[in-house]
């Protein structure tokens, strides 16, 4: 008679609060908190979310530095590990480009058919000169740094993407010699992402500050004077995002869109949230690998992406809000300015360096325009309602790209792609490996 093992008793089935309905119920509960705080002039409360808020970007805005310059370095190095490394790296670029282009001509075609400066109340008296501003001289002169630190200390991202591209190119040339330099780096990017994605696990807890501040101090009013800018901006990038891109990947991607969404929901959600495309990064590369798309590859398309490819705030927004300026300051624009904010918007893009807003962006379109700098002062106290749409269409670009140049070169893992549904912060822990329990020997009769 042998003596058999003990059976185990079942695992009991916990119940896991995902995480994108986390996010909906901290969207939920900051409408509720703003509500109560503007309506019954609450002020304690409103400062609470005001600070949570705050508290939850800067956190992301932490890593953002050093975030950017090893991603993009270890993406430039990783390019290496790939075949056709150079003719991957010119059609992403192609890509990038050809969707913002679409994305803008979408943003000027609602612009003449809704006039969105018609009929707000608002003058040009309302509106005042921002405090940072964006030309192409400052755009061309600002992206080559004075010195190592102050890009860092003071956040300049086009200025650290400078430094990371420089130093990508110098290991490339130097070959082994660069090893211990580039093992340090890959080291010390998984420590950035992986203490970031601790701030990201706070996200719901930071949806409830940001959006609960928004009611609070903005409330409804002030949207219904922008009610045809704010409806053109939410209506443009929906569009891209839910009627350009689905049709992107069908014809182009040949792969399913709906299951795009599925996979790629997770960095969309958090970039409305966040509005910070690179706070996003971890995440986007995480389901941008999860869709089938190489490592290597993607570790170089989405950095690149989150500082460069800005379909929201660089192509929908700047040329919607220019057409609105142009309205309220009285200005006629014509086929020239039209072709202007297209050039601006395809080439400019990297002045919103991927954080939240795109003031810089703003007022680098009206400058080269002509257009009054104070418009941008109209604009201001809506940013943060738009920023979040904004957001969500940059990130969603930056997750379509690689799917897109992947797929049309054959490297796409289509079997990944179709089972890419769940949330990346949603993955179960991997279960700890019980010590094998020696077994008695077989018992004779």
């Amino acid at each position: 008679m042998s003596v058999s093992a003990t059976p185990q008793a079942p695992a009991k089935a916990s119940f896991k609060f995902p995480f994108w309905a986390q996010i909906v119920a901290g969207l939920v509960l900051g409408v509720l908190f703003g509500w109560i705080a503007r309506s019954q002039d609450i002020s304690w409360l409103g400062t609470t979310l005001e600070k949570t808020g705050d508290i939850f970007v800067q956190l992301l805005k932490l890593a953002i530095a050093p975030l950017v310059f090893f991603a993009i370095l270890v993406s430039i190095t990783n390019l290496r590990k790939v075949n056709n490394a150079a003719r991957l790296a010119s059609r992403t670029l192609l890509w990038f480009m050809i969707t913002s282009l679409i994305a803008v001509g979408i943003g000027i075609a609602i612009g003449l058919l809704t006039d969105p400066g018609s009929g707000t109340g608002l003058t040009a008296a309302d509106g005042k000169e921002p405090k940072k501003t964006g030309s192409w001289i400052d755009f061309l002169t600002g992206i080559v740094p004075t010195d190592i630190v102050t890009p860092f200390t003071e956040l300049k991202v086009l200025q650290i993407v400078f430094l990371a591209v420089v130093a990508g190119i110098a290991a490339l040339q130097l070959g082994a010699k660069a090893k211990p330099v580039l093992d340090l780096a890959e080291s010390a990017l998984e420590l950035l992402q992986k203490a970031l994605w601790w701030v990201i696990r706070l996200a719901p807890i930071g949806t409830i500050g940001l959006i609960g501040t928004a009611i609070a101090t903005y409330g409804w009013d002030l949207i219904g004077k922008y009610a045809t800018f704010t409806a053109d901006i939410y209506i443009g990038c929906a569009l891209v995002m839910f009627g350009v891109y689905p049709l992107l990947l069908a014809t182009v991607a040949k792969v399913s869109p709906i299951q795009f969404f599925k996979g790629a929901w997770p960095a969309i959600q958090l970039a409305f949230v966040s509005r910070s495309s690179v706070g996003t990064m971890p995440v986007t590369q995480k389901v941008t690998e999860r869709l089938g798309v190489p490592k290597e590859y993607a570790s170089f398309a989405v950095p690149f992406g989150a500082t460069t490819k800005m379909d929201g705030c660089a192509a929908i927004y700047p040329a919607l809000a220019a057409i609105f300026i142009a309205q309220i300051f009285d200005v006629q624009l014509g086929i020239k300015e039209y072709l202007l904010i297209v050039f601006v918007s395809v080439i400019g893009s990297a002045a919103t360096a991927g954080l939240t807003g795109a003031t810089v962006m703003l007022t680098l379109t009206l400058s080269t325009l002509g257009l009054p700098l104070a418009g941008v002062g109209l604009l201001l106290a809506i940013d943060p309602i738009l920023d979040m749409i904004r957001t969500a269409t940059n990130v969603a670009g930056q997750a379509l790209v690689p799917v897109i140049v992947s797929a049309r070169e054959g490297i796409l893992d289509k079997e990944a792609y179709a089972n890419a549904s769940a949330s990346p912060l949603d993955e179960p822990a991997a279960p700890a490996v019980a010590p094998a329990t020696p077994q008695p020997a077989a018992a004779t009769a």
